[in-house]
């Protein structure tokens, strides 16, 4: 007796649409300028030092990179010392920024998102993936969603196998 039964992928006829907010992700590496290095005793920058190292440092290696600049200790930095690395970077670097890597990734994250043209959704039934290899900032997940449940139908989050509610626009 030969039985041979028909597998039927559910998952693929539901109508959902699988979005993986990793896919906007920044793509470049950010590199980070901790202006604590140009400190003396880790306490206080001396102009006189720093204006030397500006002068000195090989600038070119930025070039075309993204430079999260920070001042990782609790020291008081001058405005006009990130101003002055900034100037000095803009020329070569694709993109200067002042925070922390996550911070600086996080805004990355955002400016991607909000780049997306939601009228792909309308009226759709969405799935937000949510595990992946890639670390998501939930505020990524806020603004999409905010945008999102403008157009969307329904919005869900997880796997299509299975999923949280989250939004569902009422007839």
């Amino acid at each position: 007796m030969d039985i041979q039964e028909n597998i039927i992928n559910k998952v693929a006829q539901s109508g959902l649409l699988t979005v993986d907010l990793a896919n906007y992700a920044p793509k470049e590496d950010i590199i980070l300028y901790d202006i604590k290095d140009n400190l003396f005793h880790g306490l206080i920058l001396k102009e006189k030092d720093f204006r030397e190292f500006v002068k000195d440092h090989e600038w070119s290696n930025y070039q075309n990179k993204i430079v999260a600049i920070t001042c990782s200790t609790d020291a008081i930095v001058p405005t006009w010392a990130y101003m002055i690395l900034a100037n000095k970077l803009t020329p070569y670097a694709k993109s200067v920024q002042f925070g922390t890597l996550e911070e600086v990734q996080q805004r990355l994250f955002l400016e991607e998102i909000t780049k997306i043209d939601y009228s792909q959704y309308q009226d759709q039934r969405v799935v937000v993936k949510g595990c992946g290899d890639i670390y998501i900032p939930e505020s990524a997940f806020v603004l999409f969603t905010t945008q999102l449940s403008t157009v969307a139908k329904s919005i869900m989050y997880g796997e299509p196998c299975s999923t949280v509610p989250v939004f569902k626009r009422k007839s």
